[in-house]
């Protein structure tokens, strides 16, 4: 992969944008989908207000938050973000959610996460980033492998689903690692 900094944030099917008029009502809409909260959070499924969508992004200082949209149609379909960045060890967490259900299990995610990882990576200068996803969450852990993401460990039984227990699977991956893969 030759970075091409004239379309840092564009990918083949979607590019990183801010947040535009309008995306917090769409966003909301993706609080009613079970399966969308049940994959994007360990936290209890919880509708939330377009005033609570709009305070997550303004939290934190220390991340660095994009809506997704398609190249195609520039259609909202999902979020991603690194946070939780410490800069004197140079790492930081990443979150993605695809809220469209339409779009999952085609390739947005995968797209989304090597512009985020090339963000993380040359922009940030970030060394590793790392995540964790719930076990159930096979398409993606797909995903996060198919971009470098290696498994690191374990929460067993972290997370408590409709009487079950699942496991949080900790994944990162290094600068290094990113870059070889994509031949930089």
């Amino acid at each position: 992969m030759n970075l091409n900094y004239s379309s840092f944030f564009n990918g083949n099917l979607v590019r990183l944008t801010a947040p535009k008029q309008g995306d917090v009502d769409i966003m909301a809409l993706w609080h009613e989908d079970a399966e969308y909260l049940r994959n994007v959070d360990t936290d209890i499924a919880k509708v939330k207000s377009i005033i609570q969508i709009e305070q997550e992004e303004d939290r934190n200082s220390s991340s660095f938050y994009f809506r997704v949209r398609t190249i195609e149609s520039d259609e909202l379909i999902g979020f991603v973000v690194i946070h939780s960045v410490e800069w004197n060890n140079r790492a930081g967490m990443l979150a993605i959610g695809i809220g469209d259900s339409k779009f999952r299990g085609k390739g947005y995610g995968t797209d989304t996460l090597q512009l985020i990882l090339r963000y993380a990576f040359h922009e940030l200068n970030l060394n590793r980033v790392g995540l964790d996803v719930i076990e159930y969450n096979e398409r993606g852990i797909r995903a996060y492998e198919k971009v470098g993401f290696k498994l690191e460990g374990r929460l067993r039984e972290a997370v408590q689903r409709d009487g079950k227990t699942f496991d949080r699977i900790v994944m990162g991956i290094l600068r290094s690692e990113w870059e070889e893969l994509n031949n930089i």
